[in-house]
């Protein structure tokens, strides 16, 4: 696993080190203990601007603001991987099967992948639909 700027290994943060990163105490418990935020409440949900999807805790890139799309599922959507520096992990949990995804740098719970975008918003180029947290998020508009 990736270490932040200073060496130390973000497997190796605790909560405080998280909080001293800036993470509110519902990020943390989305990231760091696989929750999920309250569907409608982030105010990315239908943010509309032009940049990049950072993960919260190390500030990867994620998203391409040009592939998020409305989805209508209540958390920010994506229909594609843009960096590649997420990981996929089989989640049977709440009696489902699902995808969960996290960041491969520091493996903070970000949400779900699923095969269904088409029947969310027939505009989109793939089926493949990220619903991502938006407390796992940051944004960075282009300069």
């Amino acid at each position: 696993m990736a270490t932040d700027e200073s060496g130390k290994r973000y497997s190796e943060y605790t909560e405080a080190d998280w909080k001293a990163k800036g993470l509110t105490a519902e990020a943390i418990q989305v990231t760091r203990n696989s929750g999920t935020e309250r569907p409608f409440t982030s105010p990315l949900y239908k943010h509309k601007g032009s940049g990049m999807y950072h993960c919260v805790c190390c500030r990867a890139q994620l998203f391409k603001s040009e592939h998020k799309f409305d989805s209508g599922c209540g958390w920010p959507a994506f229909y594609l991987d843009s960096f590649d520096t997420m990981r996929e992990i089989e989640d049977n949990s709440h009696g489902m099967r699902r995808v969960e995804v996290r960041c491969k740098r520091c493996d903070a719970h970000l949400g779900h992948k699923f095969d269904d975008a088409r029947a969310h918003n027939q505009t989109v180029p793939s089926d493949t639909r990220y619903c991502i947290n938006g407390v796992a998020l940051q944004f960075s508009p282009k300069p």
